[in-house]
């Protein structure tokens, strides 16, 4: 039996259990990403489990993350340094 646990890349839940029987996985989406460790756990636990995987999440460079930002309104402007300056002291 394989399984895989798997999450959304922005963390959205999409409640969804799906058996292949053909091939003997399941694939579980979860909709708390910190419920995975122990999921695992329980599930290495059954009987005739023999390999659990959960798939790396994809590690976005600084370059994706400033694009992101962008896309999402993540930015600020400031007239001059000084204001940036100010902003930071509060």
């Amino acid at each position: 039996m394989f399984v895989s646990l798997q999450t959304k890349e922005d963390e959205e839940i999409m409640a969804d259990v799906t058996a292949m029987p053909s091939n003997g996985q399941l694939i579980v989406d979860v909709e708390d990403v910190s419920m995975l460790k122990d999921l695992k756990k329980a599930i290495s636990m059954m009987r005739g489990v023999k390999r659990i995987t959960m798939p790396r999440r994809k590690r976005l460079s600084s370059y994706e993350r400033s694009l992101q930002d962008l896309d999402k309104g993540r930015v600020y402007d400031y007239d001059s340094l000084d204001d940036l300056i100010k902003e930071i002291e509060g």
